[in-house]
């Protein structure tokens, strides 16, 4: 039987070595001299496929591949078929490796005789990171398939070969021991300038689906670079900083640094905000100019986070993200004292999102600091006002710990009593709240 096995593999051997040829793309069927032996061999194997009988089904198979390499596409598909279902059936090591060799032996002798090698290699390697991906003595071969792969596809490699690269990667790192950082560095690389051209391409199509998913992948050989590789800020400092100083303007190396950068935590550096307005002038992004906003504040930049933030508004692709970015706008204003301009911006997040009730909560925030501001300190009545405002607009945010704290600052009756006013009655707010309120009173809703 050891013989016999071996035997499949060196027929096949034979066959790949003698069936080179002009390569066509075996869209036509393309009989051989000997039709009827050839239709006879067909029928055979066709059937013992058919029926789960795949050991049967090789004789025939391999006389095809002999007399009538270019038939058509068929005997290829319908041969690693076989091959596969015979290997992941076997539970002899020795015997499963010479039956999965042949099948990847099949996917060579379909691009030499019918092309279209980007496909069927693309196919292969998925086919050799699960069989061959954690054998010691194929490890390298699956990492050096993958990198063939990778040079003769392109942006248009297979979505499944994505990660797949990034394990054979870790695969090899694991068993073998055999790459440096750099080498590791450069084929993440490579993935993630793929990833970032098919989300665009998504994004263009609007197939929001194929972009979460793809997403998804970055997020996974993110995770993977971080186990094979200590990628934390020092790292990045050490040995990117340099590069990227004497080439500012370099976008993959500033995507490198801004990846680690957030992954290692330290967004508060310099270098990540550098890195960041790079990637930002070269593909303008939301999340982007909303997170570099939020930092150039924390540093106390704020012209160049009110503009980032301003930006981020018309940025933004959903009502969500439009009425965050103007939440974060108010925020802004209000920090530098302009109340009432912070406050429109807090009520274009709520026409934004009428879902979301932030928006009401930040004007109540508004209107509770703004009793030095209103106070004419005539009439303590009068100058509450504004909090019975506030109060109002945490109802309509439902926040009820600060509906009770601003209840608690009510007139309370004699202060209504010493006006002549009376609950229920309603007075505007002469000050910039300008808001006309229904009088209440303290412990009363």
């Amino acid at each position: 039987m050891k013989m016999k096995m071996k035997s499949l593999l060196f027929g096949l051997a034979f066959i790949f070595l003698a069936s080179v040829s002009a390569i066509s793309q075996c869209k036509e069927v393309k009989w051989p001299e000997n039709r009827s032996k050839a239709e006879e061999s067909v029928a055979i194997y066709s059937d013992a496929l058919k029926q789960g009988n795949y050991r049967g089904a090789t004789a025939g198979l391999q006389w095809m591949l002999v007399n009538a390499p270019q038939w058509q596409t068929k005997l290829y598909i319908d041969g690693t078929e076989i091959y596969n279902k015979l290997a992941s059936i076997e539970k002899n090591p020795a015997k499963k490796q010479v039956l999965v060799d042949s099948m990847l032996m099949l996917y060579d002798m379909r691009v030499t005789n019918c092309g279209d090698d980007v496909n069927v290699l693309n196919r292969k390697a998925i086919y050799a990171l699960s069989y061959n991906g954690q054998n010691k003595d194929k490890t390298a071969d699956v990492l050096a398939l993958y990198d063939k792969v990778y040079e003769i596809s392109g942006n248009n490699v297979y979505d499944n070969n994505l990660v797949a690269y990034m394990q054979a990667v870790q695969l090899n790192v694991a068993i073998l021991k055999n790459l440096s950082d750099d080498e590791i560095l450069q084929r993440y690389d490579k993935i993630s300038d793929i990833i970032d051209v098919k989300i665009k391409k998504a994004l263009a199509e609007n197939k929001q689906d194929n972009v979460t998913r793809l997403r998804g992948y970055k997020s996974t050989i993110d995770d993977i670079l971080i186990k094979l590789v200590k990628v934390d800020c020092d790292f990045v400092k050490k040995n990117l900083e340099p590069k990227f100083k004497q080439n500012p303007k370099d976008i993959v190396l500033a995507k490198k640094i801004f990846q680690f950068m957030t992954t290692g935590g330290c967004i508060e550096d310099p270098l990540w905000l550098q890195s960041a307005e790079v990637i930002h002038d070269n593909s303008p992004d939301y999340g982007l100019a909303k997170n570099m906003g939020k930092i150039y504040a924390k540093n106390g930049n704020m012209e160049k986070a009110e503009a980032l933030i301003t930006e981020s508004v018309s940025l933004a692709q959903t009502k969500q993200d439009k009425a965050d970015s103007y939440i974060l706008q108010g925020d802004l204003l209000s920090q530098k004292g302009s109340k009432s301009a912070a406050r429109e911006s807090y009520r274009k997040a709520i026409e934004a999102d009428p879902s979301g009730k932030e928006g009401y909560e930040k004007i109540g925030d508004l209107y509770m600091g703004s009793f030095k501001d209103c106070s004419k300190q005539v009439s303590l009545a009068e100058d509450r006002l504004v909090y019975i405002a506030a109060y109002e607009m945490y109802a309509k945010s439902g926040s009820q710990q600060k509906m009770a704290q601003a209840r608690g600052q009510f007139p309370s009756v004699t202060e209504l009593f010493e006006l002549n006013w009376k609950e229920g009655e309603t007075k505007s707010i002469s000050c910039w709240v300008g808001e006309t309120v229904v009088l209440r009173t303290r412990g009363k809703e």
